[in-house]
């Protein structure tokens, strides 16, 4: 993501995405370039190659709704993606803010101690502000002062937890800008987009995608190295008036070996402390 031209760079993201059989064109010959060409995207969405042109090079920045769906049709995106597609057309430079200091109200604190569930609290970077025993026991990088993505990208011990790593990571990634939208002028996004760029491959690929993905529960599969094999269920539900926190929590079906799982392990994490 750019500061200077966000709509330019997804819409080049996205156009290299969508296979132009699944478009409708007939492919003859060899194509140098992965994805659409403009004037096809141009023709597909009906307006003039100039324009589409100049959407991808930021010299236009207010597209109307009808051409940003006309685009959306042809890049195959859903509700989600369209939305940030909207968002982008909309964002307007800002200038560069101090960061502020993160504070998880009290109230939420006090939650976490007494779930009897893995629970944490993450900022809207997925750092980690809070979290309870439980859910440190789960994962020893859910502690406050780390960083949730730049974790699960660098610390092998994450690798090794998750089962579905790859599908894990790349929900991650789109969830990660689909939360920061265009709100890029924190240096802090920038350091660590530029960090993970650096130190991952997979990062850099996932990253150039421009996926999104709405915040939301999710089933996750971990093996444990203490307790086995773990079916959960991850809820992010949102705190009002912290500017994106959000508090994240993982729990099981009850009456289900997981349940009985996160039970032992709640018990070791307790005995470890006696």
């Amino acid at each position: 993501m750019t500061r200077t031209n966000a709509l330019g760079d997804y819409l080049r993201a996205r156009r290299a995405l969508v296979d132009p059989a699944d478009a409708g064109l007939r492919v003859v010959g060899v194509r140098r370039t992965p994805g659409l060409r403009r004037e096809e995207v141009a023709t597909l969405a009906g307006i003039s190659a100039d324009y589409y042109l100049r959407l991808e090079q930021g010299r236009d920045r207010n597209p109307s709704p009808q051409v940003l769906d006309a685009l959306a049709r042809v890049f195959g995106l859903d509700a989600e993606a369209t939305h940030y597609l909207m968002s982008l057309s909309a964002a307007r430079p800002r200038a560069p803010r101090r960061p502020r200091r993160e504070t998880v109200p009290t109230g939420i604190r006090q939650l976490l101690d007494v779930l009897a569930l893995p629970a944490f609290v993450e900022s809207r970077m997925f750092e980690v502000l809070a979290a309870n025993r439980l859910a440190t026991a789960l994962s020893p990088s859910i502690r406050p002062g780390l960083n949730r993505l730049r974790a699960m990208f660098l610390d092998p011990g994450e690798r090794d937890l998750h089962p579905d790593w790859e599908q894990a990571i790349a929900g991650m990634v789109a969830a990660f800008r689909t939360s920061l939208g265009t709100d890029a002028d924190d240096p802090r996004i920038e350091q660590l987009v530029g960090e993970l760029s650096l130190a991952s491959e997979h990062f850099r690929a996932l990253w150039a995608r421009h996926d999104v993905k709405a915040l939301a529960g999710a089933p996750v599969r971990m093996r444990h190295p203490d307790v086995g094999d773990l079916e959960l269920r991850r809820e992010k539900l949102t705190i009002g008036d912290t500017g994106g926190q959000l508090l994240v929590i993982y729990h099981a079906e009850p009456g289900s070996p997981t349940e009985r799982a996160l039970a032992l392990l709640g018990s070791l994490a307790a005995s470890s402390l006696a």
